[in-house]
C-alpha cells in the first residue's frame, strides 16, 4: 500500500551552473548536517572526456544564497558516482575526499589518484591510488582500478587518457586494494584470479571480471562488494553477479548470493543496440544496490529462490534471507536506511516508461506501507552514462533526503523536508 502527501522540497543550488553528489550509499551531510558536499559543473549532460574540470565543494545550508564554495577540482569523475566525494569518517567533518588525475605514470593505476583536502584550511595531501570508499572509521579505504570499470561498466569508471589499459581477463595481481590513508601503503586484498576460484562457475572461464558498489560495515570489520562477469561488455543484460563480503584484509569470504543464469544475448545474431536504457536495472537476474543496514545485515535487490524482491542478508554463507515490502516494493532502487531507525527505508525508482518519473518514497518496516515523497521528471534523451538517478541520501539527523535531479531542466540537488513522517 502506498501513501501519498505533501513534504516541502527546496533546490539547493542557484547560481547558474549544475550541481549533484553522486551515489546513494554515501551521504554528502557533514556530521553536523550544515554542510552539503557536491561538484559543480557547467553542464548539465556532457559526454565525459578525461580533459573535463568538475570543481569540489559544498553548500552551507545556514545560508541562502545558493553560493557554491570550492575546495577543489578534478578531472576524474563520472555523472553517477562523481570523483567519489565523501566525508573522511574521524576528522570532524574537517575533511573530505575525492579522487583526481596526477601526473604520475608510474603508480599502479598510472594518472589516477586521491586526494584529501581539510575544508576550513584548504590544505591537501594526496594519495597513490584512486579511492572506491573509505572505512567509516577513517583509517583506510578501498581502491579498484577505474580503467578497468570504464571499459566492462562505462557508467562507473572513469575514461583513461595518456595510458590505456591492458586488460587480462582475471589477473591474479589486481583487485580490490587497501589503502593506508595516513601512509598510502597499499596491498592486494583479494585479486580477481581469487574470486574466480572462490566457488567458481563455468560461466566465468572466458569472462572479464571486476567488483563494484563496494561498502564497509559501520564497525569498519567487513566489506560487502558485488563481484561480476561478463563475455559481452556493451550488453549490460549480459552481466553475472555474486555478492560477496570479506574481511578488510581480504581473508573469511562468503559468498551471499549468485546470479548465474542463461544468457541468449551471447548468440551471434543478438543485437545489444535494441535493450532500453533501463532494461539492465529492471532485470529479473540483477544483483544491485547493496548497503549495510547495520553490522551483519544487508538490503540488496536481487534474486533468491527464484524471485526478485528487496532482500535482507546475515552476513554468512546460508544465513537467513528475507524479502522486505514483498507486493510494495516491485522495482529496482538505491536504497538506505535511517542512521537513526532503521523502521525507515529510503529508496526511489528507475523512470516509469509512460511518465518518465521517477518516485521517492519512504517504506516503514513496521507497518508495511510506502509513503511517496514526490515524483520527479527525467529527460529521456538522457543517455545511460549521463542520466540523473535520484540516489536519495539521509541527513545525520534523518529529518531530510538530499536528491539529484533533473526535473527543473538543471541538473541539481535538492534536500525534502520528511520530519513530518519519521519525526524526530
Amino acid at each position: 500500500m502506498t501513501r501519498k502527501a505533501v513534504f516541502p522540497c527546496k533546490r539547493v543550488g542557484r547560481n547558474g551552473a549544475h550541481h549533484f553528489f553522486g551515489y546513494y550509499n554515501k551521504s554528502n551531510w557533514d556530521p553536523s548536517g550544515r554542510y552539503l558536499l557536491a561538484q559543480e559543473v557547467p553542464w548539465r549532460d556532457q559526454r565525459l572526456t578525461a580533459d573535463l574540470v568538475a570543481k569540489v565543494g559544498y553548500f552551507d545550508t545556514h545560508e541562502d544564497d545558493g553560493r557554491f564554495h570550492a575546495v577543489g577540482e578534478t578531472r576524474t569523475w563520472n555523472w553517477q558516482m562523481g570523483s567519489q566525494l565523501q566525508w573522511l569518517g574521524g576528522s570532524d567533518g574537517q575533511e573530505v575526499l575525492y579522487n583526481t588525475r596526477t601526473t604520475n605514470g608510474m603508480s599502479r593505476y598510472p594518472y589516477f589518484g586521491a586526494e584529501i583536502c581539510d575544508v576550513r584550511t584548504l590544505e591537501k595531501r594526496s594519495l597513490p591510488m584512486p579511492v572506491y570508499v573509505a572505512a567509516p572509521n577513517g583509517r583506510w579505504a578501498l581502491s579498484v582500478d577505474y580503467r578497468r570499470l570504464y571499459v566492462t561498466h562505462e557508467t562507473i569508471g572513469y575514461p583513461s587518457d595518456t595510458v590505456q589499459p591492458e586488460l587480462p581477463l582475471c589477473p591474479v595481481d589486481d583487485g580490490i586494494w587497501a589503502l593506508d590513508l595516513a601512509s598510502g601503503d597499499a596491498r592486494l586484498a583479494v585479486s580477481y584470479a581469487q574470486l574466480a576460484a572462490f566457488h567458481p562457475r563455468d560461466s566465468m572461464k572466458r569472462a572479464i571480471h571486476w567488483v563494484s558498489h563496494i561498502e564497509v560495515n559501520p564497525s569498519s570489520s567487513r566489506v560487502l562488494f558485488l563481484h561480476r562477469w561478463t563475455e559481452r561488455v556493451k550488453d549490460e543484460t549480459c552481466f553475472l553477479h555474486r555478492l560477496i563480503t570479506m574481511a578488510p584484509d581480504g581473508s573469511d569470504l562468503r559468498l551471499l548470493e549468485c546470479s548465474d543464469h542463461p544468457l541468449p544475448q551471447l548468440a551471434e545474431d543478438f543485437d545489444p543496440t535494441a535493450v532500453g536504457t533501463f532494461d539492465y536495472e529492471k532485470s529479473e537476474w540483477q544483483i544491485s544496490h547493496p548497503l549495510w543496514r547495520q553490522d551483519g545485515e544487508i538490503i540488496v535487490w536481487g534474486p533468491h529462490d527464484g524471485s526478485i524482491h528487496y532482500h535482507l542478508y546475515e552476513d554468512r554463507e546460508g544465513g537467513a534471507v528475507t524479502v522486505v515490502g514483498a507486493g510494495v516494493l516491485t522495482e529496482n532502487g538505491h536504497m538506505t536506511f535511517s542512521p537513526l531507525n532503521p523502521r525507515w527505508l529510503l529508496s526511489d525508482t528507475y523512470p516509469d516508461k509512460e511518465t518518465n518519473e521517477r518516485l521517492l518514497f519512504l517504506y516503514d518496516m513496521e507497518t508495511g506501507l510506502r509513503h511517496e515523497l514526490g515524483r520527479f521528471y527525467a529527460d529521456p534523451k538522457l543517455s545511460k552514462e549521463n542520466r540523473c538517478d535520484l540516489h536519495p541520501r539521509w541527513s545525520p539527523d534523518s529529518r531530510s533526503v538530499c536528491i539529484d535531479s533533473v526535473h527543473e531542466h538543471d541538473r541539481e540537488m535538492y534536500v525534502i523536508d520528511v520530519s513530518a513522517l519519521v519525526g524526530g
